[in-house]
């Protein structure tokens, strides 16, 4: 076990972990939040997506001890219920989540892509978007959102 500082959605978190710890396990069952999920647990699904220094990573095969000095920022980093980020608007408005299980990796993977692409075309949006699966059939309302989110990007 090792005391490490993690920088979370804008605080400092002390946490005593074997270093080796997947990221997520720290995220969900020590700090207690709830964005990020464990799906398939070999990083293929993108359900425990978080963002690290601006970019998308698959939390349940980063061990904790690489996150040393880095920003995380998770789901509920981004907006709260009162204020939601863009992006989290535009699929409330919407209505692009069914069960809700992918929609952590599928905000994050969506806003960092677009943030650095905000004139992506359809294609290139849904090619971004290919490494994140969602099985509840929400994709054609998920594709909305994301563009409405690019939209207002590019404005």
């Amino acid at each position: 076990m090792a005391v490490m500082n993690l920088k979370v959605n804008g605080r400092t978190h002390p946490v005593d972990v074997d270093p080796a710890t997947p990221l997520l396990y720290v995220l969900s069952d020590d700090l207690g939040l709830r964005g990020p999920k464990f799906g398939c647990g070999l990083g293929q699904c993108g359900s425990c997506a978080v963002m690290v220094n601006g970019r998308v990573i698959r939390s349940c095969v980063t061990a904790v001890r690489s996150m040393a000095g880095s920003e995380i920022t998770t789901l509920e980093g981004l907006g709260t219920i009162e204020k939601p980020h863009p992006i989290q608007k535009a699929f409330i408005d919407e209505q692009a989540m069914q069960c809700g299980f992918c929609i952590n990796g599928i905000i994050l993977t969506a806003k960092v892509f677009l943030d650095r692409n905000p004139k992506a075309s359809d294609a290139e949006i849904k090619q971004a978007m290919s490494g994140v699966l969602c099985r509840c059939g929400a994709n054609a309302r998920i594709i909305r959102a994301i563009k409405r989110y690019a939209e207002e990007v590019k404005a």
